[in-house]
C-alpha cells in the first residue's frame, strides 16, 4: 500500500491539523490526571518534530474514551497536552473546546512552530455519525491534514473520514511505519511465517486468522482460543472458558466458533498447532495435564500451555524469519498463569528473524517482562491493526492512498 506521506509535499508555514491517535486511558494520581500509558504519544514525536522542523502550526485533534457527547471531566485531553508537552520538550497549549469561537480565535493568535491541543472530540455526539457540518467545523483554519490516527483508522467518524472530505490529506510517520510494516508482512513475510493466536476470544480475530491462515507456514494457538480448538478436536475441557457461540447484535447472527474451528482444521490440518499439555487450577491447586492422554476435571479450567507446549511453541519460533503474536497464552495478570506467554515472547526476543506484537493484552505481558525494543515492530492499534491484517479497507486510509 503505497500512501502520500509527510515527505510529499511542502509543509513549511502550513496551519496543520494533526489527527493524533491519542485515545489513551488516565488515572488519578493525588487528585490530578494522567495518561495511563504515554506509548502512543511517543510513538507520534517523530511525526511532531518534523512538523515543527516545518515552521508549522500544529493543532492536534483526537478523542479518548467513550463520553457519548458529553462533557466527561475525566475524558478531558488537559493530561494527554501535558505529557507531549514533557516528551517533546516543547509548549503545548491547550484548549477546553475543538470548534467554536474560542478555539478560532486561539488558533489566529498561533505563532508558527506553536502546538494547540484541542478538546476531546467525542464530547461531540455529531463525532459518532461522521457528520460533515461538524467535520467542516473542525477543519475551519487550517491548511492541511497530517493523519496520524491509525488505531482510529477503521473508524467513519468526523475526525477521520469526515476531515478528509474537507482538506488535503497526507500520512504521518507513525501511520506510515504501521501500514509498511504490516503491509511487508502480509505481501512478502520472510519465511518460515509464524502466526500465534491467542487471548479470551476468537470472534474478534477470527477474519484476521482467517487472512493470515492463507499466508502463514504455522498458527499456534494458546489461551482460550486454543480451547475452541481443543473442543473441536473432542477433548473434555471442564469448566474452562470457551466462546463458542457469538452472537452478533447487530447482524442478528450467531456463529458457533466450534464448527468454525472443524471447518478450519479440514482446511488447514498441517498448520494449526494446538497446546499438547495445560496448566489447570480449581481455584486452588495448580497442575499439568496431557491434553491428548486425559482431560480436564469438572470444575477445573484450563488456564496457561503446558511445558511440552511451551517447548514446542519456542522451537518453532526460533526456526521461524517472521513471527506475529497477538493474544496471551494464559491468564497472564496471574503470575502462576504467565510462563507461558513468557516463553512465546522470550522466543521472539532471541529469535533471528522479524518479531511483531499486536494488542494490549500481548503489549502489557511483554512489557511486564522484556523491553518492547527487543521486538522489531509493535502495534498499537488493537482493532484497526486486526482489521488490515484481514485484508479489510480501513475507511480513514482511503484518502491517503496515492
Amino acid at each position: 500500500m503505497k500512501l502520500k506521506t509527510i515527505n510529499s509535499v511542502n509543509l513549511n508555514g502550513k496551519t496543520i491539523l494533526y489527527r493524533a491517535p491519542y485515545d489513551i486511558d488516565v488515572k488519578e494520581i493525588n487528585g490530578i490526571f494522567e495518561v495511563a500509558d504515554d506509548m502512543r504519544i511517543k510513538a507520534t514525536l517523530p511525526t511532531l518534530r518534523y512538523l515543527l522542523k516545518e515552521n508549522c502550526k500544529i493543532i492536534i485533534l483526537t478523542y479518548a474514551g467513550r463520553p457519548d457527547g458529553k462533557v466527561v471531566e475525566q475524558l478531558r485531553t488537559t493530561p494527554h497536552a501535558k505529557r507531549l508537552s514533557e516528551l517533546l520538550n516543547h509548549p503545548v497549549l491547550k484548549v477546553d473546546d475543538c470548534i467554536g469561537r474560542e478555539v478560532e480565535n486561539k488558533i489566529s493568535n498561533m505563532k508558527l512552530g506553536d502546538i494547540l491541543m484541542l478538546e476531546n472530540v467525542r464530547f461531540y455526539k455529531e463525532e459518532m455519525i461522521d457528520d460533515d457540518e461538524f467535520a467542516k467545523k473542525l477543519c475551519f483554519g487550517k491548511d492541511l491534514i497530517v493523519f496520524d490516527g491509525f488505531p482510529q483508522a477503521h473508524r467513519i467518524h468526523s475526525s477521520t473520514t469526515g476531515i478528509e472530505r474537507h482538506l488535503p490529506v497526507v500520512a504521518g510517520l507513525y501511520l506510515e511505519y504501521e501500514v509498511n510494516m504490516l503491509s511487508n508482512m502480509l505481501e512478502d513475510p520472510a519465511r518460515p511465517f509464524t502466526v500465534i493466536v491467542g487471548g479470551a476470544k476468537i470472534s474478534d480475530k477470527v477474519d484476521a486468522t482467517n487472512n493470515l491462515l492463507k499466508i502463514a507456514d504455522k498458527v499456534l494457538v494458546g489461551g482460550a482460543v486454543a480451547n475452541v480448538f481443543l473442543k473441536a478436536q473432542g477433548r473434555e475441557l471442564g469448566d474452562s472458558f470457551i466462546e463458542d457461540v457469538f452472537v452478533d447484535e447487530k447482524r442478528r447472527k450467531k456463529k458457533d466458533w466450534v464448527v468454525y474451528a472443524k471447518e478450519i482444521f479440514q482446511s488447514y490440518k498441517n498448520k494449526i498447532i494446538c497446546p499438547s499439555d495445560l496448566v489447570i487450577s480449581d481455584g486452588v491447586s495448580v497442575r499439568v495435564i496431557n491434553i491428548n492422554k486425559g482431560k480436564v476435571p469438572t470444575g477445573w479450567m484450563a488456564l496457561d500451555i503446558g511445558p511440552e507446549t511451551r517447548k514446542l511453541f519456542s522451537d518453532i519460533i526460533l526456526n521461524s524469519k517472521t513471527v506475529f503474536v497477538s493474544g496471551p497464552m494464559g491468564k497472564f495478570e496471574d503470575e502462576k498463569f504467565a510462563r507461558g506467554s513468557q516463553a512465546i515472547l522470550d522466543a521472539m526476543k532471541n529469535t533471528q528473524g522479524k518479531s511483531i506484537l499486536a494488542g494490549g493484552d500481548t503489549i502489557d505481558v511483554a512489557r511486564k517482562y522484556f523491553n518492547l525494543d527487543s521486538y522489531l515492530h509493535v502495534s498499537l492499534a488493537g482493532g484497526a491493526t486486526l482489521e488490515f491484517l484481514a485484508g479489510k479497507e480501513l475507511p480513514a486510509l482511503k484518502a491517503l492512498m496515492e
